[in-house]
């Protein structure tokens, strides 16, 4: 493997050595040209990206905490590997070990700092009777469009013409990596078929939600979605049901309260096949869409929720491997046009919800 190398732009970067669709007839092969092929990790100030860009401390989503930059975003393209042509968006903390291996699927990946700050004060908030009250809040966060009085997130703060900023601003500053063929061809906004929305817990909780109002190519949801007292993840959705992918463990408060489940019903996850237990399974897990595990995490809910994605909290076999390398591969690279043999909604998955509102 090559040294890594560094970069910055405004404070610093560093940078270190719907279905999968194929390209179409239309439009050309996409590759890498780059004469030193090697992994490049960079990162970025959102408010050093886009002067537009504002902190909006009421629902803690600002710049700095406790004298550290906290909107970093980061980006990894490995150009070494053959790209498949997918950017994934990921709705979370950093996870170097996720982008460690996406980008080894030949993936694109970039982070970007986006309102997700406004949970823990806004979500007991909701209004009696609507039913959709976070999942506007989400869509909000997401869009940076106006469609939830709780909250005011103007266009430039939004997730997604965050995403545009950053990866314009790769383009420009790492043109190796071939970060322009994630631009539309005005180069006003992304190209959203071109995506991979992901998060883990809040994170992939506002992805699908994203993903029902904007198609995207994929949506990977790790321990989530949430928001089980809601009906949003019934909403018509503009990216097909057979994109979305979910992975949970067993013993995740999420999982044993119903949580996901539930929004996987509503999503029609069924539809693509029956939940499959990953610990006694192979790939292709029968083609479906909803993967659980019941790996050993020592009887703790809490490691149980953030086992499912690379960490410390990932279950290791004997070897000191961890034991979902290949589910992770499946959730990002598995064809989303073969799917399983649909399933009747499952009786035993129940969470109640507040009476139904019409928007």
């Amino acid at each position: 493997m090559k040294p890594f190398q560094q970069i910055t732009g405004g404070l610093s970067f560093l940078l270190l050595l719907g279905p999968i669709h194929s390209p179409s007839a239309a439009e050309p092969a996409f590759s890498f040209n780059d004469p030193q092929p090697q992994r490049y990790e960079l990162s970025a100030r959102a408010s050093e990206v886009d002067s537009r860009a504002r902190e909006h401390a009421e629902i803690d989503f600002v710049f700095n905490k406790q004298g550290k930059a906290s909107d970093l975003e980061r980006a990894v393209v490995d150009t070494r590997v053959p790209p498949q042509g997918k950017l994934v968006i990921w709705l979370m903390g950093y996870n170097a070990g996720l982008f460690e291996r996406v980008s080894g699927f030949g993936l694109h990946a970039i982070q970007v700092h986006y309102a997700n700050g406004w949970f823990g004060k806004l979500s007991r908030q909701a209004p009696a009777g609507d039913d959709k009250y976070l999942g506007k809040i989400r869509l909000e966060a997401a869009t940076g469009e106006d469609f939830s009085d709780a909250v005011t997130i103007p266009k430039p703060d939004g997730m997604q013409e965050r995403a545009f900023q950053f990866v314009r601003w790769l383009a420009q500053k790492n043109p190796q990596g071939r970060w322009d063929y994630f631009l539309s061809e005005d180069g006003q906004g992304l190209r959203w078929d071109r995506v991979i929305i992901s998060g883990s817990s809040h994170g992939s909780t506002t992805a699908a939600r994203f993903a029902i109002h904007q198609r995207v190519d994929r949506v990977v949801m790790f321990c989530g979605p949430r928001d089980q007292t809601e009906t949003w993840q019934g909403l018509p959705s503009a990216t097909p049901a057979n994109c979305f992918f979910g992975f949970s463990h067993v013993l995740d408060g999420g999982w044993t309260g119903n949580h996901y489940c539930r929004s996987w019903e509503l999503l029609g996850l069924n539809k693509f096949g029956p939940i499959v237990n990953v610990d006694q399974a192979q790939p292709p897990f029968g083609n479906t869409r909803r993967l659980i595990t019941s790996a050993d995490v020592k009887n703790d809910a809490n490691r149980a929720h953030g086992s499912v994605t690379p960490g410390n909290s990932a279950v290791k076999d004997d070897s000191g491997k961890f034991l979902h390398e290949a589910v992770w591969k499946y959730l990002f690279t598995q064809p989303v046009d073969v799917i399983g043999d649909p399933t009747p909604a499952d009786p035993s998955c129940q969470v109640t919800a507040r009476p139904a509102s019409k928007n």
